[in-house]
């Protein structure tokens, strides 16, 4: 696989590389492993949040509107 990296961000990378003692190509693999961590976190965290809805456990607008605004208070 090929990947296009702007001319502005293989400097970064190569900066982080010197820094951190790893390889450019380790720092994009962990990037990329990290991506995918979190868009799986992310879907499943919508799954819950959609199994909540479908079980009946939400709060209505106004009650959550109210809660938010006692938080900002405090």
């Amino acid at each position: 696989m090929n990947v296009e990296i702007p001319h502005n961000q293989i400097e970064q990378l190569d900066t982080l590389a010197a820094q951190t003692g790893k390889g450019t190509g380790e720092l994009v693999r962990e990037a990329v492993s990290k991506m995918l961590a979190y868009n799986d976190w992310f879907k499943a965290q919508v799954q819950i949040g959609i199994d909540q809805i479908q079980r009946g456990n939400f709060m209505e607008e106004p009650e959550m509107n109210a809660r938010v605004q006692k938080m900002l208070r405090s």
